[in-house]
């Protein structure tokens, strides 16, 4: 009888007739013949590939037998079906036609013969007690298989299940469903179970002879003895499985060649080696790392400079100098297409994004991310690795990083490089060195490796937060960019920007429940957090959206919104208090400016004047360097007293007590000279100070106005503080490129570079002059400060 179904290629199986099994599909074509077919009569014709590599093959690739079979039922999950058939009749294909992108095929069904015999009635059961048999050995097979046979069966339907339940290469399974005659089909049946009874009984053989030798626990090793048994029981000379699998992941590997010939020599080694012998262990190991590493795989990089910079700019606000070192480097790769990984050091105080960042830098360069922290390292093995002597040695972190990444040009994080130490074991910054120096890292070596590997297209990023800890020849190879800490206006956009967000997913909140306004997140900033990061202020946050969680929890509803002045109900009383301009213009008082981990602050120096006998006293919990900045500024005046209108030796029944309020601070740096000058000068003058000028800058005994840092900082407190005018030498001038223009527009600054010039402007009168010329001291004011007459 002809009909025409569908016809479902498969690779490298047969369906026998009577067989119900469970197929995996995933062509388009089988799945569309699939669905065709499920659709109408729910049959097709299952036809054996003759080669089962080939992804789409024609009719002349399949076989001209193959057996119709019934689709039972069928499961789709993505992409593919996993469908349950049972099989019906042999047919053979008499033409091919496409149908819908699926062949289809006019079929002839091939009628088993009824008749029996003698012969085949004893083939049956000599066949039926073989594989009986072959079960009492341990033959694996399913137990509703196992009962279909010893049911009543045909001899064609006896002979196709136990084929079905052998195992068969696909030569031999299509060769069986071709053989026609039913004989000769059981005889060829039974050979082939005689065959695999063999097997059976060697290996029941072989397992009581190991028994006796190892441990029951010792599974692994004794399956692997049972093979190398068979081997040499087939006398099968052939290389073993699991020897041949590396050699063929060490061609993979894409290695160089030196090195592809040590991880052979160490392959041949492990092949003449007994399996038992712990040694066969560490080399497997070894040949397993040198397979897994990424010898020739490389990310490609990103070449849009454009998206770079986006992706960039989403993940972190602020951080220009290391957006622009990377972007860069994009720029300069994609215009040389080759350019060695640069060696980056982000140092900065916690919190201010240096770990964060370097992911952002993996993903705009589209390449892996891998982090290692530094931190309480004491052991250079962890860097190189341990030599392969050593029981339980491993390679360093380094190697494990480009492992775990997969390709040879990450970007790999080093964080926390300051802390790592040294004891006894060794050196490992000094370890670093060689990992991290651009000529030298292309040919790497590890202890354990035992070969260089190339770290030249690796991004090193390391991080730290002092660079004093860090040897000299360490950070000489080091590209260092500074982190400042974020003023108080950035860490506003920052937690409008990312961290409210995060927050309100955290806790499981939504715009529409609660909402924090722009002076309460101010307010929380200024008055519970002083720090150079966002990391408490984060913690800030998510502690008020606990409570407004419990609260939400608990069915209030409509939307919390979180003013000012219910900041407190939810954080407590205020930890900060914000130093603010002084109220009135004083004596012996002046304004400076200081800076912070947390950003800039105003610093208020007082001066009193008592009888004594000369003493110069210091309070204020001040450092060695601003106590020899006091000390500067008290020689400065005695050696300019006449010029300030003062005795030549009004010190001798003085003593002068400087204090810098905030006691329990400490407090040190050489910015200070100014203020401490013109406090001390307004003390001894009777000369109040300006309360709306604040000044920074070092003092030398000749009166120098010298550079000081942390401009930035220190310019945006004095404008948050209220100060209208800044006075700064003129050697920082530069520095206020990087102050925001917001608040450049509200100041009036005055760059000098002599104490005179900071009196003539700090002080609300001119100093008066001790000389017989009356004329010269109104000269000597309009040259101090052009605001007074002559």
């Amino acid at each position: 009888m002809v009909k025409v179904v569908p016809v479902i290629p498969i690779r490298d199986s047969i369906i026998f007739p009577g067989t119900d099994p469970v197929l995996n599909f995933g062509r388009p074509k089988s799945l569309t013949a699939l669905e065709s077919a499920f659709q109408k009569e729910r049959v097709v014709c299952f036809v054996m590939q003759k080669n089962a590599r080939l992804n789409e093959p024609t009719p002349d690739d399949l076989f001209e037998v193959g057996t119709l079979s019934r689709i039972e039922r069928m499961i789709r999950t993505d992409g593919e079906i996993n469908a349950q058939v049972k099989g019906l009749q042999r047919v053979k294909i008499l033409s091919y036609e496409r149908h819908n992108s699926f062949f289809v095929a006019r079929i002839e069904e091939i009628p088993d013969p009824a008749d029996t015999n003698e012969e085949i009635k004893a083939l049956c059961n000599h066949l039926t007690s073989e594989f009986r048999k072959a079960m009492n050995f341990g033959k694996p097979a399913d137990f509703l298989l196992f009962m279909n046979i010893m049911s009543d069966n045909t001899p064609s339907q006896l002979a196709d299940l136990i084929a079905s339940a052998l195992d068969l290469k696909p030569q031999e399974r299509q060769d069986l469903l071709e053989m026609l005659d039913v004989s000769e089909r059981l005889k060829k049946v039974t050979e082939l179970l005689a065959k695999e009874i063999k097997i059976l009984e060697l290996e029941r053989r072989i397992a009581s002879k190991t028994q006796e030798r190892f441990e029951k626990g010792a599974r692994e090793a004794m399956l692997r003895e049972r093979l190398r048994t068979i081997e040499e029981e087939l006398g099968d000379k052939e290389e073993h499985s699991e020897t041949r699998a590396l050699l063929n992941k060490i061609k993979d590997a894409k290695m160089p060649k030196d090195v592809e010939d040590k991880a052979k020599k160490e392959l041949a080694k492990l092949q003449n080696m007994n399996q038992f012998n712990p040694e066969a262990g560490y080399i497997r190991n070894y040949l397993d790392l040198m397979v897994s590493l990424p010898w020739g795989e490389e990310s490609k990089d990103s070449s849009d400079i454009k998206t770079a910079e986006k992706i960039l700019d989403q993940d972190h606000y602020g951080l220009q100098k290391a957006k622009e070192r990377i972007v860069e480097y994009l720029a300069v790769h994609k215009l040389s297409g080759k350019m060695k990984g640069p060696i980056l050091c982000f140092a900065g105080p916690p919190g201010v994004g240096k770990t964060s960042i370097g992911k952002s830098i993996a993903h705009a360069l589209g390449r892996k991310f891998v982090r290692v922290s530094l931190g309480g390292i004491r052991d250079e093995a962890e860097i190189r690795g341990h030599r392969r002597t050593y029981v339980g040695a491993l390679p360093g972190r380094i190697i494990q990083g480009i492992k775990d990444a997969g390709t040879k040009n990450p970007v790999f994080m080093l964080d926390e490089i300051d802390k790592v130490g040294s004891d006894f074991r060794g050196d490992p910054s000094s370890a670093l060195l060689e990992a991290l120096d651009p000529e030298q890292n292309s040919e790497f070596s590890d202890h354990y490796l035992e070969v260089p590997f190339d770290l030249s297209n690796v991004m090193f990023v390391t991080t730290a937060n002092v660079l004093d800890t860090i040897p000299h020849a360490l950070r000489d190879r080091l590209e260092i960019i500074n982190f400042a800490g974020y003023t108080h206006d950035e860490k506003f956009k920052i937690a409008n920007d990312f961290l409210l967000k995060k927050q309100l997913e955290n806790h499981g909140l939504k715009n529409e429940q609660v909402s924090l306004t722009d002076n309460a997140l101010k307010f929380i900033i200024h008055h519970y957090t002083r720090e150079a990061g966002v990391r408490n202020l984060e913690r800030k946050i998510a502690a008020v959206f606990r409570k407004v969680a419990k609260r939400v929890a608990e069915g209030h509803k409509g939307k919390i919104v979180i003013k000012e002045n219910d900041v407190t109900k939810y954080l407590g009383p205020i930890k900060f208090t914000a130093n603010m301009m002084e109220k009135k213009d004083d004596i012996g008082m002046s304004t400076g400016l200081a800076w912070t981990e947390a950003g800039g602050d105003i610093l208020f120096i007082e001066v009193a004047l008592m009888p004594g006998k000369g003493q110069l006293i210091l309070t204020g919990q001040l450092g060695d360097v601003m106590k020899e900045s006091c000390q500067a500024a008290m020689s400065y005046i005695r050696a300019k007293a006449t010029k300030m209108g003062l005795s030549e030796k009004f010190y001798q029944k003085l003593d002068v007590h400087v204090h810098v309020p905030e006691g329990a601070v400490p407090k040190d740096g050489p910015s200070a000279g100014l203020a401490i000058t013109t406090a001390i000068v307004s003390a001894l003058t009777k000369i109040p100070v300006n309360r709306k000028v604040a000044m920074t800058g070092e003092v030398t005994l000749r009166g120098r106005a010298l550079e000081i840092g942390g401009v930035k900082e220190k310019v945006i407190a004095a404008h948050r503080a209220g100060i209208k005018t800044i006075i700064l030498p003129k050697d920082n001038k530069k520095d206020l490129e990087d102050v925001p223009k917001e608040v450049l527009k509200d100041l009036t600054f005055r760059f000098v570079s002599h104490m005179d010039e900071v009196l003539g402007i700090a002080l609300t009168k001119a100093l008066p002059r001790i000389s017989n010329d009356g004329g010269e001291v109104a000269r000597q004011r309009q040259v101090l400060n052009p605001q007074f007459p002559a």
